[in-house]
């Protein structure tokens, strides 16, 4: 009897324990993403929700900002915004190749950034 009540204390002093590891608070950031449309969204959200580690993610027409919570044990900012360009999107640190922006619907197709001619991926 007193073996399985050590049994039981142990157990559960060991899911206390991964319970408490796994409760890592996610990191939320907003960045700008240019784009113009609807089309642009799905495209820009659906490359970023394909990245492991990122919980949710929510990009704005208008402002041009994407808002994405991810968990930085899994990913990193660098990460998303490199799966962005890879679909033909840039963002202030990551321009899409020259080839696949050309690939894009041509509403899809923005005014690309000049400052960003000069970064390379």
């Amino acid at each position: 009897m007193n073996t399985s009540r050590i049994s039981i204390l142990a157990l559960l002093v060991l899911i206390l324990g991964f319970t408490t590891t796994a409760s890592a608070e996610d990191i939320k950031e907003t960045f700008k993403v240019w784009g113009n449309c609807g089309m642009c969204k799905t495209t820009i959200e659906t490359a970023v929700k394909k990245v492991d580690g990122v919980k949710t993610c929510k990009w704005d027409a208008e402002t041009k900002m994407l808002t994405v919570k991810f968990d930085d044990q899994k990913t990193t900012l660098d990460d998303i915004k490199k799966s962005i360009a890879a679909v033909g999107y840039d963002t202030e640190e990551f321009r899409a190749p020259d080839d696949v922006y050309s690939k894009l619907h041509g509403c899809c197709q923005y005014d690309r950034p000049p400052s960003l001619d000069k970064i390379n991926n």
